[in-house]
This record gives C-alpha cells, structure tokens and sequence, in this order.
C-alpha cells in the first residue's frame, strides 16, 4: 500500500528507494550520508532492508549470455555491458522501479 502525503506527493517507499539509490550513487558510508541529510540510520537500514526484501513482479528481465554483439536494438538508449561479458539492453520508457529491482538483484 503506498503512502502519500497529498495529490502528485510521492509515496514514502518512492522516496526511501530515492534516497537509497542517491547514497549508493554517491558512494559514501551510510552513516555520512544520513549524517547529511538528517536521517536515523535505523530507519535508513530498515527501509533498504524492506525494499530489497520486496518481491515486486519483473515487467522486463533481458539478459544476452552470448559473447557476441547483438544487432543494434533501435528502443534501446541504454546498454548495461557487465563484468561476465552479458548484457541487459535498457529500452525506452522503462519503469524506474523495475530497473531499481533489477539493478538490486545484480549487486547480490
């Protein structure tokens, strides 16, 4: 169930996802980064914990195992190239969620 705070607001899972996301991006300890932004790391553990715990539907899951470079897809604007060689082709309006829940489960 999603909590808003009023009309167009994001819910309040949306924004721990955001802040989650910023201090992974940021690449600092979570300790600093709660420290700047005034947050409790508690709940910062708590919320990620949640999240990552979350078993949301995938919409896409695109994996190429193969080693050979695939045709230009012309919906794609994103090519995520990983360390084993495989590639996931990111297309055009995506849903930023899912691309969170795949990205979450290539890091483990």
């Amino acid at each position: 169930m999603a909590e808003t705070t009023g009309e167009g607001a994001i819910s309040k899972t949306e924004q721990w996802r955001e802040r989650i996301a910023e201090q992974e991006r940021r690449g600092i300890s979570v300790r600093q980064f709660c420290k700047e932004q005034g947050l409790a790391e508690h709940c910062f553990y708590g919320w990620r914990k949640r999240l990552r715990e979350r078993h949301q539907p995938m919409r896409f899951a695109l994996v190429q195992t193969a080693r050979v470079r695939p045709e230009p897809v012309n919906e794609t604007n994103l090519e995520l190239v990983l360390t084993s060689g495989e590639r996931l082709c990111i297309g055009t309006g995506v849903d930023v969620a899912t691309l969170r829940a795949v990205l979450d489960v290539l890091r483990a």
